[in-house]
């Protein structure tokens, strides 16, 4: 059940000297190896994104640079409520942000108009602080001996290329702080998913994006940006150990009504995706914008690991998206 995609195993440059894409860096990793030497202004992107859960709140921290912008945001959700915070920042020129060249080393960091993120990572795992009015982020992430994630190169052209790293289910612990309300983050109850992001985009994107959790299991979908790339992003995590899924799924969801269920499928996976909560974010300055949709909500079906046997899905929690980028 082994993918066709080539795995990479050993330290490489994203980039050639000259800022095209390294034919060398094509392909997949267990674990952070590729340098992302980017080169070039306009096209370039860079971001952190941390999603974190827990049995009470939901936590999205991105911290990230598009050259002519830093576009930065803090997002919880009270799950029993249903009630929201957000604090979304753009910083023209992304003036003091700062985006390290590789996966969990050194520093990212980001401010303005009252938001703060500072994202600390080493070989142990990371830190992460965020800051804004009402709204106090203090977490660590630790990584455990043998975990692995999904790195995969994208290669629309030489010119045109996306580095990006799915980490799922890592550990969390820390504190969450409401309106000076303090609330805990539990090892045993919450997890946290790391998406990091190097590369030169085209002006116009869609994506989908789907992760869940749950001990022991968790499952990273992705769609269409990838489509006759012969990259994907698709893999299972089964004790942490990644199973690379090498195929394009077939997304089906109601863009009408955002809560009904989704369904994800191919040869090695059978997913229904039901939402609880629909998030919507939207951005707009003048030629350049977003539209997201990011559903969360619970898994069920099953996906096939690499010896062949099925791996069950039922009671993973996560999130399933569609993105739409002009930028």
């Amino acid at each position: 059940m082994t993918t066709h995609e080539r795995e990479i195993t050993e330290p490489v440059d994203l980039c050639l000297p000259d800022g095209r894409l390294n034919p060398a860096a094509v392909g997949w990793t267990r674990r952070p190896l590729h340098r992302a030497n980017l080169r070039g202004w306009g096209r370039t992107k860079r971001w952190e994104y941390w999603g974190i859960v827990t049995p009470s709140h939901i936590v999205g921290v991105v911290a990230s640079s598009l050259d002519y912008a830093g576009v930065h945001g803090l997002y919880v959700l009270d799950r029993a409520a249903g009630k929201e915070v957000r604090k979304d920042v753009v910083v023209p020129l992304a003036r003091g942000t700062v985006m390290p060249d590789r996966s969990g080393q050194g520093a990212a960091v980001a401010e303005g108009s009252g938001l703060s993120i500072r994202i600390t990572q080493t070989d142990a795992g990371a830190s992460l602080r965020a800051r804004a009015e009402g709204v106090e982020v203090d977490l660590e992430l630790p990584l455990r001996e043998g975990h692995e994630s999904l790195g995969v190169v994208v290669p629309w052209s030489p010119r045109r290329f996306q580095y990006t790293v799915k980490d799922l289910g890592r550990p969390v612990r820390g504190k969450l702080v409401l309106d000076s309300v303090p609330y805990e983050v539990r090892e045993e109850d919450s997890f946290a998913v790391l998406d990091h992001g190097r590369g030169r985009w085209p002006y116009s994107i869609t994506w989908n994006w789907a992760a869940g959790c749950a001990p022991g299991r968790a499952i990273q979908l992705g769609g269409r940006w990838t489509a006759g790339t012969g990259s994907t992003e698709n893999g299972l995590f089964v004790d942490g150990r990644l199973h690379k899924i090498g195929e394009e799924l077939e997304w089906s969801y109601d863009r009408g009504d955002w809560m009904r269920p989704w369904r994800i499928t191919g040869s090695r996976v059978e997913v229904e995706f039901t939402p609880f909560y629909e998030r919507v974010a939207r951005t707009e300055l003048g030629v350049v914008g977003s539209e997201t949709h990011q559903c969360f909500g619970h898994f069920a079906g099953r996906a096939r690991a690499d010896d062949g046997t099925w791996v069950e899905l039922d009671g993973l929690t996560g999130w399933a998206e569609e993105a739409r980028q002009r930028w």
